[in-house]
């Protein structure tokens, strides 16, 4: 959620929607063998922040946990599944009274797709290829590999706004050379010359942060 945050908030105002890929939500609990366990979906921040705050304020607060749904309710309505996203699915905003945040609306479709661990990045891969591809529309998924802690999501956060950044500028560039024709099903020459031009950006992405280990491939919605 921490690029969530710096997507949504950026010059480019890059249209953010972000996904879980687990079966539940996991938040860490009392002790390492009683976590706080959400359905996805159907659970909104703010449902988790009052539930933990009345079960333990302090102890939620103190390793973080509060602070970090209060972000959360604050970017969305709460955690949703990758599997059960439909690709070309308009959305409107999902706000139910008293909770903060939103699902957000946005057209159903991507260009980009970015995830922090690996095994994320096999179940987009998956499940992309599970869904059929429909739409016939071409994305590039990355993987940035981001330690699952504080400073390291901050610092993972900044670099995944800088690749989104080098992107997007190609996209721009392309477009005021060849036109937007033909971009959603990837046949116009701005599409195509942008997706040439995607390992180029990563490989010089990867040289200024050898520290954050990437993975890209081409997939299809």
């Amino acid at each position: 959620m921490e690029a969530h945050l710096r997507l949504s908030a950026a010059a480019a105002e890059f249209p953010v929607i972000s996904f879980g890929t687990g079966s539940l939500v996991r938040l860490p609990g009392p002790t390492i063998t009683q976590p706080n366990v959400y359905s996805f979906n159907t659970t909104s921040y703010n449902q988790m922040w009052e539930e933990l705050a009345s079960k333990d304020e302090r102890l939620y607060r103190s390793n973080g946990i509060l602070n970090m749904l209060d972000r959360n309710r604050n970017l969305k309505w709460g955690p949703e599944r990758f599997q059960d996203w439909v690709p070309g699915l308009p959305r409107v905003d999902h706000v139910s009274k008293g909770d903060k945040g939103a699902l957000g609306t946005e057209a159903g479709v991507v260009d980009v797709i970015i995830t922090c661990e690996e095994r994320c990045w096999d179940a987009v891969v998956d499940d992309l290829m599970n869904k059929g591809n429909n739409l016939n529309r071409p994305v590039h998924v990355f993987n940035v590999d981001i330690k699952d802690n504080h400073e390291e999501a901050l610092l993972g956060g900044k670099a995944i706004l800088d690749l989104a950044n080098a992107l997007n500028e190609a996209a721009v560039e392309q477009r005021a050379v060849h036109g937007s024709g033909g971009w959603e099903n990837g046949t116009g020459a701005a599409r195509q010359s942008f997706d040439e031009r995607v390992p180029d950006i990563l490989a010089n992405w990867q040289e200024k942060n050898p520290n954050l280990p990437a993975l890209w491939t081409l997939a299809w919605l």
